[in-house]
């Protein structure tokens, strides 16, 4: 049953239900933004973090896909895979070991929205309404300004930072997409997860053993048993889970617009725990998005 179809009280809780998921997937993956840059600053290769993340979600989630083996649909979980697990993450990971995390909670966390709201009015014809179109170009302000940051249109910026950013964008339309077919499809939250992250371990692990530049010997296991039960279980299972939640509750726009809040938590964190610095051009990105997302999740009609 559709949210419109729903009485008010029982739509106005699946409401309810879906924001409080999403506010808890926000959560996570601000703490997902800081591990991520850890690993990105080790030895690790975007190879070795994408491997801790498929393999410790497969693992979790295959005794829940043998139990509902023939129930899942199989060829769209695949495509939903490709998307949402394999090229998110490899993307997602190689940006971090380039960028500082303020610029992955920007152009990925706020990215995300915009691309969503760009592909559904492009492919699917849904305009959004001109309180979302407001609230996303504040947000696309913000990520103007950090792309003019990384290309070096103000002083200080690395070398090859920009590489970074380009891969946090092709992160954010790789979920973005994700996103818009799991709601097309109607496909299940659990169903969409455990296939995901199974799908994703059984594809890229024997390509990694195989083919894959690693460097996970160099590490203490300490340090890759964090990445992988952040990376696999809270970040790709639980929030995964909870993110699909979010989408069939309020909608992928909406849900979405909610995970652009990341950016001023990560980037705020970031500076104690990573000693990463904060200059006006991405306080200004940061401070963008975060009110671009809060108008868009405030005002997006839910469809």
């Amino acid at each position: 049953m559709t949210a419109e179809a729903l009485p008010v009280p029982a739509h106005r809780l699946q409401l309810l239900k879906g924001f409080a998921a999403a506010a808890a997937v926000v959560v996570v993956w601000s703490g997902f933004n800081i591990v991520s840059r850890l690993g990105g600053r080790s030895p690790l290769t975007p190879y070795d973090m994408a491997a801790a993340r498929f393999v410790f979600s497969g693992i979790v989630c295959l005794p829940f896909v043998l139990a509902r083996w023939r129930r899942l649909p199989w060829p769209r979980l695949a495509v939903l895979a490709a998307f949402g697990g394999m090229s998110y993450g490899l993307f997602v990971y190689a940006g971090f070991s380039l960028a500082p995390t303020a610029h992955a909670g920007i152009l990925v966390n706020g990215g995300i929205p915009f691309a969503t709201a760009l592909l559904a009015w492009l492919v699917l014809g849904r305009r959004p309404g001109i309180r979302s179109e407001f609230a996303l170009l504040v947000a696309g302000l913000g990520i103007v300004l950090i792309g003019l940051h990384s290309f070096g249109q103000f002083a200080g910026a690395p070398a090859h930072q920009w590489v970074g950013d380009v891969f946090f964008l092709l992160a954010a339309t790789c979920y973005a997409s994700f996103g818009l077919l799991l709601k097309h499809w109607h496909v299940s939250p659990l169903d969409a997860t455990i296939g995901i992250a199974v799908i994703s371990m059984a594809c890229y692990a024997p390509v990694y053993l195989a083919f894959l530049p690693k460097a996970i010997a160099t590490v203490p296991l300490s340090f890759v048993l964090l990445q992988g039960v952040y990376q696999g279980i809270l970040a790709a299972s639980i929030a995964g889970l909870l993110f699909a939640y979010a989408i069939h509750n309020i909608g992928p726009q909406r849900a979405t617009l909610m995970l652009a809040m990341v950016p001023g938590i990560s980037a705020v964190a970031a500076v104690p725990l990573l000693k990463e610095s904060l200059d006006a051009v991405t306080i200004a990105g940061v401070v963008l998005v975060t009110v671009g997302a809060a108008l868009g999740a405030t005002h997006q009609s839910a469809r």
